[in-house]
């Protein structure tokens, strides 16, 4: 295969993209130019809301091909249009055959959430200060341990389970993803726990990964979440965490927690406005911009 690589600003990179798409190319993805320099500029955005921006200010095209011939021709298409004013190419590189199981799994090391308790891909093995381990391959869901949201869940998990901890005696993940704060529950002790998501492919993926750990739990559809729990997890993002805000405290035992993550440190007021009538949020960690809100009935 090749790769047409572009550079374009940021009020082109919209029109580019979609010209590219256009033209049949088998991928499209943009890069901030700058990363890794004192000039990289962080974007957030949430899904189902507009994003933030296009793109950088100064934005890497690359737009994958069949054919050499398929790329140069789709360049010179793009450059006598009135959109490509501005843009640059970098040129046409051949992307040689490579071994992509193997190239994906060297990308999943194993992660440390506490000096004992880790998160192992299984063609790794844990590594000797491992006490506590989940088993967990990239899939289709999300959460594999790596951003930050999960692993300060999975540090909460940590602190308040074990042996006579009640905090983890029946415990809802809400949004479950791929299950690993219910699976981590278990770790630490949890008995009764119910991993709920509305995509079925979650639900799936987590009762594949609860049983390739050997442990119980109770996977499916929000529905099935009923009574109180000690322990409420939800690792979404702050626009359906406000949404969820009643239902989430509703099900929430007196005295019992609610941990919620996907949030990033300039939406903090925000939650605690949205979970006032509620309960009072605060932040309990923080890693990467990112940060852990709980709170307890």
């Amino acid at each position: 295969m090749f790769e047409l690589r572009l550079m374009c600003p940021e009020h082109r990179v919209e029109a580019v993209s979609d010209a590219l798409d256009a033209l049949d190319a088998l991928s499209v993805s943009v890069e901030d130019a700058d990363a890794q320099t004192d000039a990289e500029q962080a974007l957030f955005g949430e899904p189902g809301l507009p994003p933030p921006k296009e793109g950088w200010q100064r934005s890497r095209v690359l737009a994958l091909f069949e054919a050499r011939e398929q790329a140069q021709a789709t360049l010179e298409l793009l450059q006598v249009q009135d959109f490509f004013d501005g843009c640059a190419v970098l040129g046409i590189q051949h992307v040689p055959e490579q071994d992509w199981v193997r190239l994906t799994q060297s990308q999943f090391a194993p992660v440390d959430i506490t000096p004992e308790f880790w998160i192992v891909p299984t063609w790794h093995e844990p590594p000797e200060e491992a006490r506590i381990v989940i088993r967990l391959d990239p899939g289709l869901a999300f959460g594999t341990g790596t951003h930050p949201t999960t692993r300060m869940c999975l540090r909460w998990i940590a602190r308040h389970g074990g042996a006579g901890q009640p905090a983890l005696t029946r415990v809802l993940d809400y949004g479950c993803g791929s299950g690993i704060l219910a699976i981590g529950a278990a770790k630490f002790g949890a008995t009764d726990i119910d991993a709920v998501d509305i995509d079925l492919a979650a639900v799936e993926s987590t009762v594949l990964n609860a049983q390739a750990n050997h442990v119980v739990l109770h996977a499916g559809l929000p529905e099935t979440a009923s009574g109180a729990y000690q322990t409420v997890l939800a690792n979404i993002l702050a626009t359906p965490l406000k949404v969820l805000a009643p239902l989430l405290c509703s099900r929430v035992a007196a005295g019992g927690n609610l941990v919620l993550a996907g949030i990033l440190e300039r939406q903090a007021d925000e939650l605690k406005a949205a979970y006032a009538p509620y309960c009072a949020l605060h932040v309990a960690d923080f890693e990467d911009g990112w940060i852990l809100m709980t709170a307890t009935k």
